[in-house]
Parts: C-alpha cells; structure tokens; sequence
C-alpha cells in the first residue's frame, strides 16, 4: 500500500515563506511524476508546481519566481518551497504522485491536504 503524507502547512504573514514537504510511502517500486495543487472552498483543485522523475518542472503563473519544487528521489519526497507568501496563496495544499507499486500496480495518489494561511 501506498501512502502519501504532507506536512509543513500553517500560518504566515503576507511576505513570509513557508515549506512544504510530501513524504511517499509504502511497498514503492518508482515515482514518476510529483505534484503539488492546491483548493479553496468552492473552488476546483488547480496545479501549483510539478516535477517529473527527469527534474523537468512546470509552474503556475502566479507562483512563478515565488514558489520553488523540489524532490529527493532517496528519500521519495518532494518539497515546496513559498516565499514571498500571499493572502490568496491561502488554500489547503495536496501532494499527488504516479507512483509504480512493488507489485507492478500503476497508482496515481494523493495526500490529505495540508493548510496554508496567510495573512495580510
């Protein structure tokens, strides 16, 4: 079983930093890609950052030059980091993951979420 599990959420000042990490877990033959989106109530689930088992990285463009991702394939974790925070980057924040089980089962997999607040 494979199991996803963010930390790192909370509550920031505007212009403050926060990091969030996505530790994957469980019987994990490989991760392909790894993302990072993100809801507000009322609103869909959007893409915030990804990154491919390559390093190739994608962002939003209202995160762009904010926000950075990142990942640690010894570890099977994969990190955000914000800085320079926004009030509307307040949202609950989900890793999600394509990840190739020891049994050869193809997964795509989420977190619980983690909240982000920032505060103006």
């Amino acid at each position: 079983q494979v199991q996803l599990v963010e930390s790192g959420g909370g509550l920031v000042q505007a212009g403050g930093s926060l990091r969030l990490s996505c530790l994957a877990s469980g019987t994990i033959r490989s991760i392909n890609g790894m993302n990072w989106y993100r809801q507000v109530p009322g609103n869909e689930r959007e893409l915030v950052a990804s990154i491919t088992s390559s390093s190739t990285i994608k962002y939003q463009d209202s995160v762009k030059g904010r926000f950075t991702i990142s990942r640690d394939n010894t570890k099977n974790t994969v990190y955000l980091q914000m800085n320079s925070l926004k009030p509307e980057d307040t949202a609950v924040y989900y890793c999600n993951a394509e990840i190739w089980s020891r049994a050869g089962i193809y997964g795509n997999y989420w977190g619980q979420g983690t909240q982000v607040t920032v505060s103006s």
